[in-house]
């Protein structure tokens, strides 16, 4: 993510803004420049005072202080790029319901801001495409059993009830987890949708590639998840996987590594963005200093992005302890985690350019 500047008074201005402090105007972000403009009014629709031409308005759920995306006017559809996804939205009449899905909407605009970033295929259901991507966002049932996050052939349902921080926060210490966010979910889903279009639907020779570093995902998944939650994790598991629950079955290994992908890439551009330089003074060892990358989208060897990473957390987590908080990052990016995220890195800019397969994480500067 990067901050962005009014296009009026060119006040800083933050992805979630709808309207600048500084100067008043209103704000619209416009997905295919992916860029927050000041706007002036044209009636009923609005023109942009950046670099944005022609007449736009905005999604439909505007009407719900829920995004602050622009269409063009000429477009047929009544919601943005992220929010024509959309396939169940709570009852929106509960204040309650409407406050959650807010929060929501928040984060998986900001999930649809990187996989613009990456050029990630998202098509919506209306679009013609054989799998499309849809969300359900779900309350409890009065009777019944609770709504499960998940995703089913690129369909992705998130609980409402993770919108709720306490909610969450108990479901985080009782599964034992050191991470449970609202977009962290979203970056998790995905990934099992990226890992069906990108590696399933890319045929054979893709598939065993993908095996060798993840595993096989042809194990029975009833199984597996069964085992995992009767035995739990390895006790070495940290050694080979971003996180316990990463163990349980290569789907899961793939989704929570792609999801720690997304928050590494994510993260170093809004460091960069703010100019931060990690350089401790107590310490010679260069590994210890890190200038993330203008544009860590664009990085080509992965292990330039562990570089920065690995400094960034440490710095980070302790600006956390010393303010009495938790690690902000409290994960391990072994060895070998590196060599699956350098397939995932690799794997995402051979679909957006079309390269040749993954050779190995030695092309791409992963440890041995």
């Amino acid at each position: 993510m990067r901050l962005f500047k009014c296009s009026q008074c060119e006040q800083v201005l933050y992805f979630e803004n709808t309207e600048c402090l500084r100067c008043g105007r209103r704000l619209g972000f416009f997905p295919d420049g992916l860029t927050l403009e000041a706007l002036d009014a044209e009636g009923d629709d609005w023109r942009s005072l950046g670099g944005q031409a022609g007449v736009y308005r905005f999604c439909r759920n505007a009407d719900h202080s829920a995004c602050n995306w622009m269409l063009p006017v000429g477009d047929r559809a009544r919601y943005c790029r992220a929010c024509r996804h959309n396939r169940t939205v709570p009852d929106l009449g509960i204040p309650e319901r409407l406050d959650a899905w807010r929060r929501i909407e928040t984060a998986k605009r900001r999930l649809f801001y990187t996989l613009l970033r990456l050029h990630l295929p998202t098509p919506d259901p209306n679009s013609g495409d054989p799998q499309p991507l849809s969300f359900d966002f779900l309350a409890d049932p009065r009777r019944g059993p609770k709504v499960m996050t998940g995703h089913d052939n690129g369909h992705i349902t998130i609980a409402l009830s993770e919108a709720d921080d306490l909610a969450r926060e108990r479901l985080r210490i009782e599964l034992g987890e050191p991470y449970r966010t609202l977009l962290g979910h979203f970056r998790h889903e995905i990934g099992h949708y990226y890992w069906d279009r990108l590696v399933r639907d890319a045929g054979e020779a893709e598939l065993e590639r993908c095996r060798a570093v993840f595993g096989d995902d042809r194990r029975d998944y009833g199984e597996a998840l069964a085992s995992h939650y009767a035995n739990g994790a390895p006790e070495d598991w940290q050694a080979s996987y971003v996180s316990s629950y990463a163990t349980m079955h290569a789907w899961e290994d793939w989704a929570e590594t792609w999801a720690h992908y997304l928050h590494m890439v994510d993260t170093l551009e809004m460091a960069s963005a703010f100019g931060i330089r990690v350089v401790p003074d107590v310490s010679e060892d260069a590994s210890m200093d890190t200038r993330p990358a203008p544009d860590p989208f664009h990085v080509v060897n992965v292990q330039r992005l562990i570089d920065a990473w690995l400094p960034l957390t440490y710095a980070v987590n302790s600006l956390n302890r010393a303010m009495g908080q938790p690690d902000l990052y409290p994960f391990v990016i072994a060895p070998a985690v590196v060599v699956k995220m350098a397939y995932i890195h690799d794997l995402i800019r051979r679909h957006a350019a079309g390269r040749a397969p993954f050779a190995g994480p030695h092309a791409v500067g992963a440890p041995s």
